[in-house]
């Protein structure tokens, strides 16, 4: 840390999957920026090496859909500290496809990526985790609302935040907090596109979130960086909406002129 100050997970042991780009990306810099030892996932295998190395870092290239893969990743972090502190179940997919179009190989995949990964992180990190450790899942606003065209994506994103319960209370003797982060609309490099290809998807974006603009990454990161760190020390089995106030939302509401959509008065 700059001038020497102490970081808010200074020796804390941090496992990211998907963590090469977006969200995922945002949170292996801010922990790094406050002092932790990260060893960073993805299926992308250079990308997250170049990140690792950008950082200072450990990469390791896993397809977290399969368990095996996920088991090698927890063994790493074995390996490389003989313990672990923080788990952040965030790589994930989605699949777009109406009812009738859903075939049984997409749902699977999405929900092996999304869920399954997620539970068999928790349950071999847990073996290397001792009291004040921490596990962050990655959930989503639309464990709440549902998007008809989403539907593995939606119903693995609810099934995550139940899976954060169970698990919450499953390693509360141990110590262990089980949290979740539930983003709105993230500016990350899938919503650009999404934008750029069809521009009012933009202005629905803004209709149903008060704040008047989608959020950053690093804002999410903000989320993870507290619930990784002591500030959250009694906080478990819960899930934090960075959303732009949208699950409060039951209406839509009036575009703000293009120019004035910082969400500052």
């Amino acid at each position: 840390m700059p001038g020497g100050t102490i970081g808010r997970l200074s020796g804390k042991r941090c496992v990211i999957t998907g963590a090469a780009q977006g969200i995922g990306k945002a949170i292996a810099e801010r922990f790094a920026a406050e002092g932790a030892e990260l060893l960073l996932a993805d299926i992308d295998g250079p990308k997250v090496a170049a990140l690792a190395a950008t950082l200072g870092q450990q990469a390791f290239e896993a397809d977290v859909s399969k368990k095996a893969q996920v088991e090698a990743l927890i063994a790493r972090a074995g390996e490389l500290w003989g313990g672990l502190d923080v788990l952040v179940n965030n790589a994930g997919v989605t699949h777009s496809a109406n009812l009738d179009d859903l075939t049984e190989d997409d749902f699977d995949r999405v929900f092996a990526t999304n869920l399954k990964s997620a539970l068999w992180g928790t349950q071999a990190a847990a073996r290397l985790m001792g009291p004040g450790s921490a596990v962050i899942n990655m959930s989503s606003v639309n464990a709440v609302l549902a998007i008809p065209n989403q539907i593995p994506y939606v119903i693995s994103k609810g099934a995550m935040k139940q899976l954060t319960n169970v698990t919450a209370l499953a390693l509360a003797d141990k110590g262990i907090r089980v949290n979740a982060i539930g983003p709105g609309s993230i500016m990350t490099d899938m919503l650009r596109g999404i934008i750029a290809e069809d521009e009012s998807a933009g202005d629905r974006i803004m209709a149903r979130t008060p704040l008047g603009r989608a959020g950053e990454p690093e804002e999410v990161a903000a989320v993870a960086l507290f619930l990784a760190s002591e500030d959250s020390s009694y906080l478990t089995g819960q899930t934090i909406y960075p959303d732009g106030g949208r699950l409060g939302l039951n209406y839509t509401v009036p575009l703000r002129p293009a120019g004035d959509r910082s969400g500052k008065a």
